[in-house]
Parts: structure tokens; sequence; C-alpha cells
């Protein structure tokens, strides 16, 4: 099989809404009328992202999802994306269930392929995503102001809780482990919440390198600070199972820990002010999420996190970064 025999086999599919797509130089769109683009890239390396054991569909799923995650923090609409994928060799079982996966996530959200490149070389999957959001209404990290409330979707730490039991650090029964390992490999793009948070919410990010260090990243944007209550965080976000191993396995630092910079979440950390809690409400309802308010944008610089009496807590916790040592 060749280069060009892979791409139209497992690849090639005659454009939906682009006015050309795979097979030529460029991929030709149109946006829709008052509408910008949204375009966002990600890049997942074998033995860096995701282990070498990994299911190909689910692998599939996720190169795509974490884009999705992306564009929801934007509030945009999915419209197409690109696909560029270096492959050790041409493994056609493992090509099948990659893009199975793929286009099962993409046919959910009406996000068509048009483009890309493949080249022979260590497993490395970078996917560039378009959506379109109304013109000026996209959600931004630096909308922030003080007095809003912070809320955070879904739950947080079943990734981290998967990623230690699959390096050996830890030992979970095969139930949790196949339900976290769901979390980390197959995330849950929360497209629909940040489409129905235009005009409600103030700002937002998506979560996938930890709620402490993301969230940070918004203050710095919107030149605010704010105060956590680590006590709403650690009982309602993370989830039951997650709350249930992780307190017989670890001390309340490390399971704090694990909800505020586990990362892999692909959650959505977003600010809206008091008033507008019904509508933020509403959005959750409507687009089948959860949301919790777990505290709240303020003028001081900085992230403070609290306990249930709201005594502060003198720890500091950070997001994950490749270049770290």
């Amino acid at each position: 099989m060749t280069e060009f025999d892979l791409i139209a086999r497992y690849f090639t599919r005659a454009p939906q809404q682009a006015v050309l797509g795979v097979g030529d130089d460029c991929a030709l769109i149109n946006p829709s009328a008052n509408m910008q683009l949204a375009i966002s890239s990600d890049m997942l390396v074998e033995g860096r992202h995701f282990f070498s054991d990994v299911s190909p569909y689910a692998l599939g799923h996720k190169a795509l999802a974490v884009n999705l995650s992306d564009l929801a923090a934007c509030g945009a609409t999915p419209v197409a994306f690109t696909l560029a994928l270096a492959l050790p060799s041409i493994d056609e079982a493992w090509l099948l269930a990659f893009s199975s996966g793929l286009w099962a996530l993409a046919d959910a959200h009406g996000c068509e392929l048009i483009g890309g490149d493949t080249t022979q070389g260590p497993l490395t999957i970078c996917i560039t995503v378009f959506g379109e959001v109304p013109r000026g209404r996209a959600l931004l990290r630096s909308g922030a102001r003080a007095g809003d409330d912070i809320y955070v979707s879904g739950t947080l730490g079943d990734a981290r809780l998967a990623l230690d039991a699959l390096q050996g650090q830890i030992e979970l029964p095969p139930d949790l482990l196949a339900q976290a390992r769901l979390r980390l490999e197959q995330p849950s793009p929360r497209v629909a919440l940040g489409t129905a948070l235009r005009g409600i919410a103030t700002s937002a990010i998506d979560i996938s390198d930890g709620l402490a260090g993301d969230l940070g990243h918004l203050l710095k944007a919107s030149k605010v600070g704010a105060t956590v209550d680590t006590g709403v965080t650690m009982n309602l976000i993370a989830s039951r199972a997650h709350i249930h191993w992780s307190k017989a396995l670890f001390g309340p630092q490390k399971q704090l820990q694990m909800v505020l910079s586990g990362g892999d979440d692909y959650e959505l950390a977003f600010t809206a002010p008091p008033a507008a809690s019904g509508a933020v409400h509403a959005a959750a309802a409507s687009s089948q999420t959860r949301v919790t308010r777990i505290g709240m944008i303020d003028n001081e610089p900085g992230l403070r996190l609290v306990d249930a009496q709201g005594q502060r807590i003198p720890v500091s916790f950070t997001s994950f970064d490749h270049f770290a040592r």
C-alpha cells in the first residue's frame, strides 16, 4: 500500500460543507455569513501523550477530542479538521480502528476531514480543527471580571487516577481502572456546553493540563485573581469512584493534587456573573452537562485555595509542562 492508497482508503470522503476537501494542494472552506473562524492545533506523540498499547479506536477519538475541546472553550461550532499523521509502518488493522474512532467522533459533531499529510516516522498525530462562532461572541480567556463566579464542567481527576495506575504507581480494581482509563483515553469534548454559554460566560478555558494551572492562564489573561473552595472542588467535582478509592490510596494532599493538577480532563472552566446563575444552569441542562460553582473571581492577583471553613490552604499546584524538569 502506498501513501496515497492509505489516504484514499482510510481518510477520504466526499466533501460535505467544504468547497474542496482531501486530494488537492489546499482545501477550501467558506465561513458562514457573520461568523468568525476559530482554529486550534494539537499534537499527540507516542510515549508522551499516550501509551503504546492504547486502543487505536480510542486514540482516533482522543486525537480529535482534544481539539474539539479547544473549540468548546471558545464557544465555537466544529466545521472541519486536517490530519497530519506519522506512522512507523502501514498496519491496516490499526488504521481501520484508528480511522473508525476518528470518524465516529467527527460524525457526532458534524466535523469533516478536509486534508492533511502522512509520512513515515515515530507515531505522531497532529490535528488542526476549524470552527465557527458568531462575530464578536467567542468565549475568551481574557473576559473574567471581579465578582464573577467560577464554574467547572463534569468531573476531574479520573484521567490522572488511570495514569498513575497504568504507570504502576497504584493498583485499582479492574472495573475502576477501565472506567478511569476511558476518561483518560476517550474524553468527551464539551462542545454543546461551550456553544450554549455564548453570551452568558465572561471567559472560558479547557482543562487539559490541570485545573489550577489552566485557571491560572485565564486569570493572567483577564488580569484578575481568584479564590477556590477546595471543599466544593473535592466533594462535588471528583467522581464518586475516584473519591472512594483515592481516599483509601492517598492522603488528602495527594487527593487534592490529582483533582487540581491531574490533567487530561478536557472539561471547561468558565466564569459568569452571579446574576447569570440561572442561565448557566439552563445551559448546563440543555447540553446535558453537569456544572459546579467552585469559587469567585477577585482583584487580588493569583489563585488562592481555601478549605470549607474559608481558611487559606498554604499549597499551590501548577499545570503540566512538557519542558519542565
